[in-house]
């Protein structure tokens, strides 16, 4: 499964082993990609479609520059909902898997290496997505892709909070764990020797994370990014998309483009950016224009153009130092980069600052190595570069005593010979002397402990915000680290500055520092509203002697819920619901897609979505009036999960208060949502992104959610067709639900119950030019607590107390492990992934390969295929028969021809407004699976058929394949792909 320089070198290695003595301790060649395994530019992302971004790009650098672009794709995608057909799980993952290839296979890049993690619902934690992730054997993975590839270059999603998803934020982070790991010959040593080792490799640039605003360049022209000055300290390259693609606009193009003209990159871009129905995109049927893609640069081992550089506008920069030489002349394959004694520093105080160089081979070229630091700053130097094949440089620099705090300052260095020289920079950060942070807890504190500890070099993108929130009318700790950065003592007071309608319990506390030295200040905080104000979220600056930072303080609703006897019929009875009405009819997401009033929540009467709860024995009754003037969607029992791609309604409870501070999310709680209407006339009603999502009710029911009832008033208007009145009768529903407070995970602190409930509002999905409604997401969301992302943020929701409950004493406080209900898709069952690995050699998954199973002969007769394999152990082998291009299979339909929009093309295009609809998918990926079987292989040779009809061997006729995958007891892996016919 892996190659190196050649199969001669291999044969006359093979030679001169047989006759010459091996010496002791003598060292193996290393490992060396070949053309087929590696990859130049590759990019890093949680799901398909995360990865679009890239298309563009990597079809010009393919074109132009000979760049092979790769994907590693940490999930399928398989636990989101489905907009296409009925596909969830791995089946799903299946289906989900072909449109992101089909999404990349024009720009070249053919080579998706999907590593099999489970994908869960939306949240925002990198802690609960570790969970699931199982986090050291997915970076296990991450690495051998890496060190069976060895890519140059490393794109992807910022490892910070500001990649919301939790998905999102941990593919970051193994961007940054990834590229450590693979140079770093202790971490996962097994892969280094015995008959598959590979060798330990260093990725020359990361773009992860990085910011690329700034001013100039252009869209219209190559060479984009000419002129560009970023307003960061981010080195910034940019490709231009306008460059024509081997692709043809074909006759009867919808756009009106003459035929057999080409399209632009960008053209191409775009409609992969959409090839992916299953996740509510449809057909791209506009005409792009010229755009110029820019990756902002986190770090680099290699010489690199600035953007100050007339050659750092060109459209290959990003490749300078990585697959091309630098422009300034030093050797492909010279490391050059820059480190310091500290990242946090403080004004007026020195550090130090060493350059790393390494020579590709031989020695460096005789020179100097010159430091330039911002205005004001102080550094020796310049120091002399000695003819050796690496040098070490280390200077001291000090900060001007007025450099401004709280701000990452660039320092940057020029190594220059005799007939080359090499620039590289990096950044640290000035901070106070005395520096107040409030006390970060959840998600925030664990983000710094992983800059901290496990990526400091990802520090540049900043720390975590400073976030929480409470209840109004309500009082909190505000805590407060003080750190002391400096070598002098300090002294002085921490203040906040309060908004209106806010208390403290004292105006200032004081500190006393020694260098280097902590401690906390703790204020106690009282909000005084009555009632939840129209911004929840407020800043309260933070400060001390010599500098400050903004809490961001979220206000949340609280209610008291009561004690009564409501019974489920659809109805509020007088004393049923005593409690105070919530008032559901806040925006949350989704705004500019509500059409007035009577379609957002509210009224001109002021009869808006309202919300009543109460409780009796030991379970929650909700009565829940919602408004709404248009009947979405209804749907089919095997569509009563993704609540959000139809009319519904959200309850979300957290028993103990506290999922966010667990680091748990949304794993901790409870989630019900309800379609107020079905097909078949009635609500139905499941459990998503919580702690055991599923269907909950009818058929499918996994027993989830026992004793649930649910009451609606709505009634289905009868059809799908927007030619008939989808108008509500009276104006909207209303719901009443029984939640027994047993299903939670957890036993409910009635002192503190998280609370919130959240409408979501689809009008008319129906495609352009058609009729239909959809099952899609186009809502607008509302709730109680109405803040964006307020569905997987627990810390936002509402909160509550129940008096006079009292759970019983055997119910659990510690919620039971989550259970996400649909498994990942493993790619030993992907046809695509099999035959990927068979051509690039990288094991299925990025696991432990093996040569156990041989297949000595395949022959394909008349009425079946008959294999002969030979195994050294046990295992289970999996044969797919295949027909056709399986690399990438069309996701649209097309009335345009495919003589004139040949195949990888053809599909894309419309030449009718009704084009766009998706081809049927399973069982048989579009016709393209012609049949499989598994077979459980013993050690020693075995005689296997597989029956074929004969339209089945008709079939396989059209460039027919025998793909087999083979798995293990210890989980190593194989791949097959041998040629029928």
């Amino acid at each position: 499964m892996k190659r190196f320089v050649g199969f001669l070198v291999l044969v006359l290695l093979s030679v001169l082993l047989t006759v010459l003595p091996v010496p002791a301790g003598a060292k193996t060649q290393p490992y060396v990609a070949d053309r087929e395994t590696k990859i130049d530019v590759m990019g890093e992302w949680a799901h398909p479609d995360d990865d679009t971004s890239f298309i563009g790009p990597c079809g010009v650098w393919h074109q132009l520059y000979g760049v092979k672009c790769g994907v590693i794709m940490v999930t399928r995608g398989e636990g989101g909902g489905n907009a296409a057909g009925t596909e969830l799980g791995p089946d799903l993952g299946l289906r989900r898997e072909n449109e992101d290839r089909v999404a990349h296979y024009r720009s070249g890049t053919v080579d998706i290496f999907n590593l099999d993690r489970i994908d869960f619902f939306y949240n925002q934690s990198a802690p609960l997505t570790q969970y699931f992730w199982d986090e050291q054997e997915t970076l296990r993975r991450v690495t051998r892709v890496i060190r069976e590839t060895q890519p140059e270059v490393y794109i992807g999603f910022t490892p910070t909070l500001a990649a919301g998803h939790g998905n999102h934020q941990q593919a970051g982070r193994l961007i940054w764990e990834g590229v450590l790991a693979a140079a770093d010959p202790t971490k996962f040593p097994e892969q280094l020797k015995g008959p598959h080792a590979l060798s330990t490799w260093q990725v020359k640039k990361v773009f992860s994370g990085g910011t690329t605003a700034g001013t100039g360049g252009t869209t219209t022209a190559a060479n984009c990014t000419t002129g560009f000055t970023p307003t960061g300290l981010d080195t910034v390259a940019g490709v231009w998309t306008g460059y024509n693609s081997p692709y043809k606009w074909p006759a009867g193009n919808s756009q009106g483009q003459a035929a057999g003209t080409p399209k632009i990159w960008q053209q191409v871009s775009d409609e992969g950016r959409a090839a992916y129905p299953t996740q509510s995109r449809v057909m791209y049927k506009g005409v792009s224009v010229p755009a110029c893609p820019r990756f902002g640069m986190t770090e680099s081992f290699v010489p690199f153009q600035p953007n100050s550089s007339a050659a750092a506008g060109r459209d290959d920069a990003i490749l300078f130092g990585a697959t091309e030489p630098d422009p300034g002349g030093l050797p492909l394959g010279t490391l050059e980069y820059l480190t310091f004694s500290r990242f946090y520093n403080v004004a007026g105080e020195p550090f130090q600052a060493t350059v790393h160089l390494r020579a590709p081979d031989g020695k460096l070229a005789s020179g100097n190595v010159q430091l330039t630091v911002p205005p004001g700053w102080t550094v020796d130097g310049p120091q002399q570069v000695q003819p050796k094949p690496s040098a070490d440089l280390t200077f001291t620099v000090t900060p001007a005593a007025n450099a401004p705090v709280d701000q990452n300052a660039k320092i940057s260095a020029l190594y220059t010979t005799a007939d080359a020289s090499g620039y590289t920079d990096n950044v640290v950060r000035i901070v106070a002397a005395a520096e107040g942070r409030f006390q970060r807890w959840g998600n925030w504190q664990e983000y710094d402990a992983w800059l901290q500890n496990t990526a400091p070099q990802a520090n540049r993108l900043g720390r975590s915000q400073a976030i929480q929130s409470m209840g109004i009318g309500q009082t909190i700790d505000v805590p407060v680290a003080v750190h002391n950065w400096s070598v002098k003592q300090q002294t002085g007071a921490v203040t906040l500055d309060l908004p209106a309608d806010f208390t403290v319990d004292a105006p200032s506390k004081p500190y006393d520092l020694a260098p280097g030295a902590d401690t906390t200040v703790t204020f106690k905080l009282t909000n005084t509203d009555t009632t939840l104000p129209a911004q929840q979220n407020v800043s309260i600056p933070i400060r001390t002697a010599t500098g400050s930072e903004t809490l961001t303080l979220t206000l949340v609703p609280t209610t008291v819920i009561p004690q009564a006897t409501p019974v489920v019929d659809g109805k509020a009875a007088p004393g049923e619901y005593p409690g105070p009405t919530l008032d559901l009819g806040r925006i949350w997401q989704g705004a500019a897609t509500c059409t007035g009033v009577d379609d957002c929540g509210v009224s001109s009467t002021g009869e808006g979505s309202t919300a009543k709860v109460s409780w009796s024995d030991d379970a929650l009754y909700f009565f829940i009036h919602v408004r709404d003037d248009y009947q979405s969607y209804a749907v089919t029992p095997a569509e009563c999960v993704g609540h959000w791609q139809a009319d519904s309604v959200e309850i979300l409870l957290d028993p103990r208060g506290n999922a966010s501070q667990a680091l748990k999310d949304t794993a901790n709680t409870f989630k019900l949502g309800i379609f107020p209407f079905t097909q078949s006339g009635g609500p139905c009603w499941e459990r998503d992104a919580d702690n055991h999502q599923g269907y909950s009710s009818g058929a499918l029911d996994t027993g989830n959610a026992p004793g649930v009832q649910v009451a609606s008033t709505a009634q289905w208007v009868g059809s799908n067709e927007t030619t008939v009145p989808h108008a509500y009768a009276g104006g909207g529903y209303d719901l009443e639900v029984k939640i027994p407070l047993a299903d939670l995970p957890a036993a409910v602190d009635p002192s503190r119950l998280g609370l919130n409930i959240t409408p979501y509002d689809n009008d008319d999905t129906s495609a352009p030019g058609t009729t239909t409604l959809r099952h899609i997401d186009m809502s607008t969301r509302l709730g109680w607590s109405a803040l964006g992302s307020v569905q997987s943020d627990p810390y936002r929701w509402g909160l509550a107390t129940l008096p006079g409950y009292t759970p019983p004493a055997d119910r659990p406080t510690t919620p039971a492990p989550p259970n996400v209900s649909n498994p990942n898709l493993n790619g030993a069952l992907s046809p695509q992934t099999i035959a990927q690995s068979a051509r690039n050699g990288v094991p299925i998954s990025g696991r432990v390969p093996t040569d156990d199973l041989k297949i000595l002969s395949s022959v394909l007769r008349a009425n079946a295929v008959d294999l002969v394999t030979s195994s050294k152990g046990s295992g289970t082998a999996r044969a797919f028969l295949t027909s056709g291009e399986l690399g990438a299979i069309p996701v649209w339909t097309t009335s345009c021809s495919p003589a004139a929009d040949p195949a990888p093309d053809y599909g894309f295009t419309p030449c009718a407004l009704t084009d766009g609809a998706t081809p049927p998918w399973s069982p048989d990926m579009s016709g393209h699976l012609v049949k499989q079987v598994t077979q459980q292989v013993t050690p020693g040779v075995q005689h296997w058929t597989i029956p074929l009809t004969a339209a089945q061997r008709t079939q396989l006729r059209d460039r027919g394949h025998l793909l087999v995958s083979y798995e293990t007891a210890q989980n190593e892996v194989q791949a097959f792909d041998i040629r029928l016919g």
